[in-house]
C-alpha cells in the first residue's frame, strides 16, 4: 500500500491510497470463511460451502467492505502519523464506479487543514488582569450582615427594617368595614420587606403595636397563588376569593436583634481561638471579601484573554469554507444543500476559528485534562451546588457522592471536561504571559464589564445582520 499527500493549497489537499491486491487478499479470504462459518446459507450446512461459491455469492460485498476499511484506516493513520492539523474528517472522493474485478485500486480523500497561526504565548505577551479592591464600605457592610445572621430573633413594638408583622388578618368590604364571610387569620404573619409592592410596603413604616394597617394581598405578591394561600392560611383554590382591601391589627413585631462585637462572636464566626481583637476579625473579613471577588477578576481575564487572541489570531485566518461546507452536507445525508451548507460554514465562522485557536493554544502550552483533573473539578462544582442549597456544613461530606453521579451522566461529564478544560487553558496562559496587575474599585470594574458586554452585543449584531 502507497499513501501519498497532494497540497492543493494551504488549506486543502489530498490524501491519495494505492492498494494492491496483496494488500486485501488475506483479509478478504478471512472474512469469507467467517461468512462460511457462522451463516445460515440456504442449500449448505453452516461451515461446509466451499471458497469457491462463497466467493461467487459474497465476493464482491466482502471485497468492497475490506477495501473501503483499509482506504479509510489509511487515511486516518497517515494524518495520526504525519501529525497533520486537519479540520472535520478526510472526505472521500469517488469518481465513477469501482470496477471490482481489478486487482489494484486508488482511494482519493480531500482534507482541510487548520491555518498556521505561529502563535506567541509568552513574557512578551501583556494581558490585563483586574483585581477588585475591598473597600471600607465593602468590609462594614459585610460585617453589619455577619452581625445581623449571627443575631437573635426578638419581639419589638415598633416596625424596624425586615421585620416580621404579627396580628390579626380580617378581610375588608369596598366600604372599609369587615366582611362579615370574609377571610380571618387570627394569627397571622406578614413580611413588608419580601413584598413584591413598594407601596404596599410602605404602608407599614413608622407603624407601632395597636396600629392597623390596610394593605392589598394581592398586590403584595402579584397574585401569586402560593405565596397568597400561605399568608392568608386558605387553599390555593380559594384565592380569587382574597381579592380586594384586609386589614391587619398589629400585635407585635419581631425583630432581629445583631450579635455584639467580641470574643463570643469572633469564635461563633471563625471558630474558637482564632480571631482574637476587632482589627484582626476586620482584616479576616477583607480577606473572605477579596476570595469571594477573585472568580471575578478570573472571569474578565477570560473573557480579556479570549478577545485578544480571535483579535491577533482570528481577525485574518482563512479557513477552507468550500471543504467543511462539503463535509457538512455530507453529514447531512444530502438533506442540506451545498449553498445551505456554505452558509452555515460563514454563520459559524468565529466559533471555528476560536476552536482552531484554542486548539493551537493548547498544544503549544500542553494544556490537558486528566481523569484527576475531571474528579477534582466535578466535586469543586458539587461542593459549590451545595452550598447554594445551604448544605455548606455537609458540602465536604456529600461532595463526592455527588461529584461521582455527576460524571456518570455523558452529557453532564463532557460538559464538565469542557469546562475544566478552558478553566487549564485559562491558567496555562495566566501563568505564561505578563501579567498587567491593576487594582480597581468595584464600579471601575463593573463599568470595564458593561463596555465589554455593550462591545458584544453589538458585534452579534452585526454578525446577525450579515448572515442576513
Amino acid at each position: 500500500m502507497n499513501v501519498t499527500l497532494e497540497k492543493t493549497n494551504d488549506l486543502v489537499g489530498r490524501i491519495v491510497i494505492n492498494i494492491d491486491e496483496a494488500d486485501y487478499k488475506d483479509k478478504v479470504k478471512k472474512e469469507l470463511k467467517e461468512i462460511g462459518n457462522t451463516r445460515q446459507i440456504p442449500g449448505f450446512r453452516k461451515g461446509h460451502i466451499d471458497m469457491a461459491q462463497l466467493q461467487k455469492r459474497f465476493g464482491n460485498e466482502v471485497k468492497m467492505h475490506v477495501l473501503n476499511d483499509l482506504a479509510v484506516d489509511a487515511a486516518i493513520n497517515y494524518i495520526r502519523e504525519n501529525k497533520l492539523d486537519v479540520l472535520g474528517q478526510p472526505i472521500p472522493m469517488v469518481e465513477g464506479q469501482i470496477d471490482l474485478a481489478e486487482k489494484n485500486f486508488t482511494f482519493t480523500y480531500e482534507i482541510g487543514f487548520a491555518p498556521e497561526l505561529n502563535m506567541v504565548i509568552d513574557k512578551n505577551v501583556h494581558l490585563p488582569f483586574y483585581n477588585i479592591e475591598v473597600s471600607e464600605e465593602m468590609v462594614n457592610e459585610q460585617i453589619k450582615n455577619m452581625l445581623a445572621q449571627a443575631g437573635d430573633q426578638v419581639p419589638a413594638e415598633e416596625y424596624a427594617e425586615r421585620a416580621l408583622v404579627k396580628g390579626a388578618i380580617r378581610q375588608l368590604n369596598e366600604d372599609g368595614s369587615l366582611k362579615e364571610d370574609g377571610i380571618v387569620v387570627e394569627e397571622g404573619i406578614l413580611a413588608p420587606f419580601l413584598f413584591k409592592s413598594e407601596d404596599e410596603a410602605k404602608k407599614f413604616e413608622g407603624t407601632k403595636a395597636g396600629d392597623k394597617v390596610i394593605f392589598d394581598a394581592f398586590a403584595t405578591c402579584n397574585g401569586d397563588e402560593a405565596e397568597l394561600s400561605s399568608m392568608l392560611h386558605i387553599n390555593r383554590e380559594d384565592v380569587e376569593k382574597a381579592r380586594g382591601n384586609f386589614e391587619i391589627e398589629i400585635k407585635e413585631y419581631i425583630v432581629n436583634k445583631p450579635a455584639e462585637i467580641g470574643q463570643a462572636f469572633f469564635d461563633k464566626v471563625f471558630g474558637p481561638d482564632v480571631v482574637h481583637n476587632e482589627e484582626e476579625f476586620k482584616e479576616r473579613v477583607k480577606a473572605m471579601i477579596a476570595d469571594a471577588l477573585a472568580p471575578n477578576s478570573r472571569q474578565l481575564f477570560t473573557r480579556q484573554t479570549e478577545d485578544y487572541l480571535m483579535e491577533t489570531y482570528g481577525k485574518n485566518m482563512e479557513l477552507p469554507v468550500e471543504f467543511l461546507a462539503k463535509m457538512i452536507a455530507r453529514q447531512n445525508n444530502g438533506e442540506l444543500s451545498i449553498e445551505g451548507a456554505t452558509d452555515m460554514v460563514k454563520g459559524q465562522a468565529n466559533s471555528i476559528k476560536w476552536e482552531v485557536i484554542e486548539s493551537k493554544a493548547a498544544e503549544l502550552l500542553e494544556v490537558k485534562v486528566t481523569e484527576e483533573d475531571l474528579k477534582m473539578f466535578a466535586r469543586m462544582v458539587a461542593v459549590q451546588q451545595l452550598q447554594q442549597y445551604g448544605m455548606a456544613q455537609m458540602a465536604d461530606q456529600m461532595a463526592d457522592y455527588y461529584a461521582e453521579n455527576m460524571l456518570k451522566d455523558e452529557k453532564m461529564r463532557d460538559r464538565l471536561a469542557r469546562e475544566a478544560f478552558t478553566g487549564n487553558l485559562m491558567t496555562a496562559i495566566h501563568n505564561a504571559v505578563t501579567l498587567d496587575e491593576k487594582t480597581i474599585s468595584l464600579d471601575e470594574f463593573r463599568a470595564i464589564v458593561e463596555k465589554l458586554n455593550k462591545t458584544v452585543d453589538a458585534a452579534e449584531e452585526v454578525a446577525t445582520e450579515s448572515a442576513e
